[in-house]
């Protein structure tokens, strides 16, 4: 993703009404759907176990939505495919 317009947050509710701020780092495209890749804000950068956050943009009414990822296979798949590019991005930095 290039840094060259900036970082995109957003801001989420989950089911109880609290919001969550996420910086987004990647979206790709996997059989005709998107996923879109964040990290929240509030993480410690000292703490190794730190997760990134893949929602699936669905269209719901017209307009298109974030939404979560039923499936374990297909959530396992997605993160397997931005862990890969997340991987050639950090090795392409290195050359």
């Amino acid at each position: 993703m290039s840094e060259e317009f900036g970082n995109d947050f957003i801001t989420i509710s989950d089911d109880e009404g609290n919001d969550f701020v996420l910086e987004h780092i990647d979206t790709l495209e996997f059989e005709d759907t998107f996923y879109m890749a964040f990290l929240p804000t509030d993480i410690d950068e000292d703490d190794d176990e730190f997760g990134i956050l893949i929602l699936q943009v669905a269209e719901e009414d017209g307009e298109e939505v974030l939404t979560t990822i039923e499936d374990e296979r297909v959530l396992e798949n997605i993160y397997n495919l931005f862990m890969e590019r997340f991987l050639e991005e950090g090795e392409e930095e290195e050359d």
